[in-house]
């Protein structure tokens, strides 16, 4: 009794020629017949894989034939060839030892192996040929793979709205091209036209298409049909309509007919981040409150909790944090929310700061920045002397390395120590100018934040009002007799602190004692007025937002309305919830997109537009561009490691250098420089 076994590694090899089983079983099995016939043994099972790669050892059809054996009274396993069986040793020998086992000997009907010592030896030479045929072959179609779409071409089947044809140039050599389908490339192309528009949704856009005759290209196993909604949303992501061809991550000018501009596409591409079809989803909060109220006797923050009352009606209710847990012996009461609304909007109305101290507080401010940056720009002018004259030391080694007066060795220690100097005074001369420039703009649009908060807070939104708390206050505690006491965040720390509105008043009253008066708001014993342009030149993330979103006009300010009460499946609901969400407009996401292709600091990007740096590479490649190289050049790695080693911290570095703290980080390490315990400064000498 004998089992044959028979495999071809794709579908293609398997239906060659319109036949059911192609050509190569056919031979395959004579093959085996003969090989049966010969050992007087008859083939009472056939197991036939087709379009099964060797490389795996779960082949349906070799799993059922091992099986098989194990139950059936069985002499001989013929294959074709060894490599039919497996193409690599460790799957050859499993399968080796599972027919040992069950009493099966393994033939090959072209090859001369048996369980002779010679048979074996061969057995294992064939085995290992296999191996290396398939990984070589992998091999080389990987890096011809690679190298057509380096050149433009297109690897695999083309999308919807192409087809792959082959044709022969006037040698009659074969070529394999790609050109647009001549039923689908106009519809295609309408659809990035009319989703660029922005009148469309995706599900709108894909009723359109299947009005007009969209469909897919037919195979022999499945008909054309209409696209399905996720077809069309790749179709509207692919660059391959705008001529460049994706592998492996990188993208390269394709060679094919590109079926729509570069400027539709990335104006659909524009769109469908604007729709969040291919963007972040914002984070849903229960109330615009949550995580900046805290309660006033054990700081435990407040959550919110509903309460269902007999006729069904939700009421909602903040409760402490602390007691809920049984963290603490707090026996604070429920608050209702619409109460403790209140109590934050007469806050914000009994902190708005007059207009006649906004004046004293920019003089006092402006007079405090005008100081040291006098202080900045003599320092400035003296890295400017310093780095002419290492300039100048600098030209003179090189010359004379030349006339032979100073070895190799020498001079490079040497280029080295002034490279990592004037790295240092070029990043001293240029932090200078664009730190203090930084902070007087940042100072102009906290006063007047300062100035109509209250007005501002009573204007927006929920989720706006969520950013404003983050951005004006680290905590707000909620008193036992419902005030609130606020814990205000840099800088209106010192904005709303009455004792330096006092000391603003003084100074702008008596402006011939104003340097006196400066002296005084310097020895302040709760230091706010310290450091004050790396103070105003260091944003918050939550007040970056609100800036952007209410003094530039990212997002439109209506009056606060009431609101249709929402249902759900326990009943009425006092109050909706409030969803945070910051959006460009598709001509923003655009302008965007081109700032980062011309070359501008994802820093100064994410400043310009106010947005966090980390969603620029996200936007980029989500929008078919290219990621730029990234890190550091060596002369800003060392500028880097020098300030932090003079004592900054690495958030200031990054500051200065327009980068993120965490490169700053890889750089001091690179350098060899030990990081300091985290807040700490090394002590002055």
């Amino acid at each position: 009794m004998a089992v044959s076994y028979l495999r071809v590694s794709t579908k293609e090899q398997a239906e060659r020629g319109g036949r059911d089983e192609g050509f190569s079983i056919p031979a395959q099995r004579e093959a085996n017949l003969r090989k049966a016939r010969d050992l007087g043994a008859i083939v009472v099972e056939e197991f036939v894989d087709a379009g099964e790669s060797a490389r795996k050892a779960d082949r349906p059809e070799l799993m059922r034939m091992i099986e098989y054996v194990k139950t059936n009274h069985v002499a001989y396993c013929i294959v074709h060839k060894v490599d039919r069986l497996a193409r690599n040793r460790a799957d050859d020998v499993a399968i080796h030892v599972a027919l040992k086992d069950a009493g099966v000997m393994l033939v090959s009907a072209t090859e001369n192996i048996d369980e002779t010592p010679s048979g074996m030896l061969l057995h294992g030479i064939m085995s290992t040929i296999a191996e290396f045929y398939s990984r070589n072959l992998a091999n080389e179609v990987s890096k011809g793979m690679s190298q057509k779409a380096m050149t433009g071409g297109t690897n695999g089947k083309a999308p919807i709205g192409y087809l792959n044809v082959t044709t022969r140039d006037e040698l009659g050599r074969e070529l394999r091209i790609v050109e647009p389908d001549p039923t689908r490339a106009e519809i295609v192309k309408w659809a990035f036209e009319a989703y660029a528009t922005g009148n469309y949704s995706t599900a709108m856009l894909r009723e359109a298409l299947i009005d007009r005759g969209l469909t897919t290209p037919p195979t022999p196993k499945r008909p054309a049909r209409p696209p399905a909604l996720s077809t069309v949303q790749k179709m509207l992501s692919n660059p391959y309509y705008k001529g460049s061809v994706s592998f492996r991550g990188a993208t390269y000018d394709g060679i094919h007919e590109p079926l729509v501009g570069p400027e539709v596409w990335y104006r659909v591409q524009a769109v469908l981040g604007a729709k969040q079809v291919s963007g972040e989803k914002t984070q849903t909060h229960d109330h615009y409150l949550k995580g900046t109220v805290f309660c006033g006797e054990c700081g435990s923050r407040l959550m919110v909790t509903n309460a269902k009352s007999r006729r069904g009606v939700i009421y909602p209710y903040f409760i402490c944090a602390g007691r809920h847990a049984k963290r603490t012996n707090c026996e604070r009461k429920a608050m209702y929310v619409p109460d403790v609304e209140a109590a934050v909007e007469d806050y914000y109305r009994r902190i708005q700061i007059p207009e006649h101290t906004i004046q004293a507080l920019r003089s006092l401010i402006t007079a405090q920045f005008s100081q040291l940056h006098a202080t900045v720009k003599q320092e400035r002018n003296a890295h400017v002397l310093e780095r002419d004259d290492l300039q100048a030391e600098r030209s003179k080694l090189l010359q004379a390395h030349y006339a032979g007066a100073v070895p190799l060795d020498l001079l490079k220690s040497e280029q080295d120590r002034i490279g990592r100097r004037l790295a240092f005074l070029e990043a001293q001369i240029e932090a200078g100018d664009m730190e203090y420039e930084l902070a007087s703009a940042h100072l102009d649009d906290c006063l007047a934040l300062g100035r109509d908060c209250y007005k501002l807070y009573m204007s927006i939104d929920d989720s706006l009002r969520r950013i404003a708390n983050q951005a004006f206050f680290d905590k707000l505690y909620l008193s036992e007799e419902g005030t609130v006491i606020g814990e205000p965040g840099e800088p209106f720390n010192a904005f709303f602190d009455p004792e330096v509105q006092t000391i603003a008043a003084r100074h702008e009253g008596r402006a011939a004692e104003s340097r006196s008066q400066t002296g005084n708001v310097a020895g302040l014993n709760n230091d706010l007025l310290v450091g004050l342009p790396r103070r105003f030149s260091n944003k918050r993330p939550a007040l970056k937002s609100l800036i952007s979103h209410v003094l530039r006009d990212s997002a439109r300010r209506v009056p606060r309305g009431r609101t249709p009460k929402r249902h759900d499946s326990r009943g009425a609901v006092a109050k909706n919830p409030a969803k945070s969400q910051t959006r460009l407009t598709t001509e923003r996401r655009v302008e965007l997109l081109a700032d980062y292709e011309a070359g501008m600091p994802v820093q100064t990007i994410a400043v310009k537009y106010g947005v966090h740096r980390g969603t620029i590479p996200t936007f980029v490649l989500r929008s078919g561009g290219r990621l730029r190289s990234t890190g550091l050049s060596n002369e800003r790695r060392a500028s880097a490691a020098i300030l932090y080693r003079d004592g900054h911290t690495l958030q200031e570095v990054a500051d200065r250098l327009g980068i993120d703290p965490k490169t700053v980080r890889n750089a001091v390490v690179a350098e060899g420089i030990s990081l300091r315990p985290r807040g700490r400064r090394p002590m002055a000498k």
